[in-house]
């Protein structure tokens, strides 16, 4: 909508609800912030006014990636030092004129998602970015020095260095924890713009201004609203990129090796014959319905050897016991969406779902909350057979597909998963499945699906797609 183009610091917000003004969202170019002319209303999951957001055109994108093409990064132990400060910003301080529990409370009503899942992702931000350096180093090669002056390049040495200078990212708003990763090419001498996803611009905006008020310079990391048209400006600007998105993104780059793509997860579990799914139960309800189903690291399919029915049974027991209560609720675990969403969610769940035995089917899904809003209730679904194409449908809700697996469907039908929770004691198929290329992760025993770390790689290391080595002899 319309509105006077402006710089200086973001107005005094108010809360996002209870009649107060929207929060005031505006960009972070290379000269500080920036309201816009063009602005997008952001609302809640009632339809709510919530937040305004600076949209930038391409001249201002293309004149922030030049100056962060020509800006110096700090030093590696002042980017350390700033990571750890931003951090504790982040997770501690008000930031941007809102305090840590109102902008909780801005992600979840808008987001949709449970504001405990957002709380736990407060403090897993920060612990990931307080360690982002090292997570960062924890990709470099043993046999690579991290500069020419190390004595050992007289003899000959590789060097870890970068691919390029200015790193875009076309963030993601399913989850706050997405923005967990990027900082890491900070803490490579990158410097960094983000497009944040209209869904939710909370996490980005305050991350970065956190990152700036903790040392990092206004033309080392940015924050560039745009619309979709201008969306490819900001990845061509930029020397490499990373992209969130479903299967029409991963294809539409996948030849392009400038861009790192972070597509649907279709994180799985097989449990083999030699275990006892009953043992396992709390870590498959777990992996399904932990952050209310949103993450790409949340269980899309779960394979069992031997007769899969009375798992289904007990899932959908389990499953179907969580509340329907609003996001900010503190009993919420679901996610919330407006209820024209939801609806189309469940429809699209109804037809892909055809042909399937339903536990907790489409038809239940929607859980209408009174207020323009609906929480999406758990799906359980049983197919026939290891391959059924269901059980690569993964959806924004806690759904789950559970299919019979046996010896001979071997791990074909396990591939292009991010994560496999494997419940076994049979090494040979561990090794079998470590050997497997598109298995991003395997987790062996009771692990949750969604349990990551810092220094862990999540689709491998960024690093590895940041950085390269050079061989330097010195004479």
């Amino acid at each position: 909508m319309p509105g006077t183009e402006t710089t200086g610091t973001p107005g005094a917000p108010g809360p996002s609800d209870g009649g107060a003004p929207p929060v005031v969202l505006e960009a972070l170019g290379h000269n500080g912030p920036y309201r816009a002319r063009n602005r997008l209303a952001v609302t809640d999951v009632r339809g709510a006014p919530a937040a305004e957001l600076s949209l930038v055109p391409s001249l201002f994108v293309n004149r922030t990636l030049a100056a962060l093409r020509t800006a110096t990064p700090l030093p590696p132990d002042e980017r350390a030092a700033a990571l750890r400060r931003a951090a504790h910003l982040f997770a501690h301080e008000t930031v941007a004129g809102r305090t840590v529990e109102e902008y909780e409370h801005d992600v979840s009503r808008v987001g949709g998602i449970p504001v405990h899942v957002v709380r736990i992702a407060t403090r897993s931000i920060a612990t990931r970015l307080a360690a982002a350096w090292e997570s960062a180093r924890a990709a470099a090669p043993q046999g690579a020095a991290d500069d020419w002056r190390d004595p050992r390049t007289r003899a000959g040495r590789g060097v870890w260095t970068r691919r390029g200078g200015v790193f875009a990212v076309n963030a993601a708003g399913n989850h706050p924890g997405t923005h967990s990763l990027w900082p890491e090419a900070l803490a490579l001498g990158y410097r960094v713009a983000v497009r944040p996803s209209r869904r939710e611009p909370f996490t980005p905006h305050r991350l970065i201004t956190a990152l700036r008020a903790a040392g990092f310079h206004d033309d080392h990391v940015a924050l560039l609203p745009t619309d979709h048209e201008r969306a490819d400006d900001l990845l061509r600007g930029a020397d490499l990129g990373m992209v969130y998105g479903g299967e029409d993104v991963v294809r539409r780059y996948a030849a392009d090796r400038t861009v790192l793509t972070q597509g649907p997860g279709r994180s799985k579990i097989l449990l083999t014959g030699d275990t006892d799914w009953r043992d396992h139960l709390d870590t498959i309800v777990d992996s399904v319905a932990h952050h209310g189903g949103t993450g790409c690291v949340n269980t899309t399919a779960v394979f069992v050897e031997g007769d899969p029915e009375p798992l289904c049974e007990a899932l959908a027991e389990r499953l179907g016991a969580l509340p329907a209560v609003p996001p900010d609720d503190d009993k919420a675990v679901l996610p919330v969406q407006p209820a024209a969403t939801a609806r189309a969610i469940a429809a699209h769940l109804a037809r892909r779902a055809e042909g399937t035995r339903a536990w907790l089917g489409a038809d239940a899904v929607v859980a209408e909350l009174g207020d323009g809003s609906a929480a999406l209730r758990p799906a359980v679904h049983q197919v026939g057979r290891p391959d059924a194409p269901q059980t690569g449908v993964e959806l924004p809700f806690p759904c789950v597909w559970v299919a019979p697996w046996t010896p001979e469907a071997g791990t074909a039908v396990l591939r292009d998963s991010l994560v496999l929770t494997v419940l076994t004691r049979q090494e040979e198929l561990i090794d079998r499945l470590l050997d497997e290329p598109t298995i991003s992760n395997v987790y062996v025993g009771d692990v949750p699906t969604y349990r990551i770390a810092p220094g862990l790689p999540h689709d491998g290391f960024l690093g590895e797609f940041l950085m390269r080595s050079k061989a330097v002899i010195r004479r």
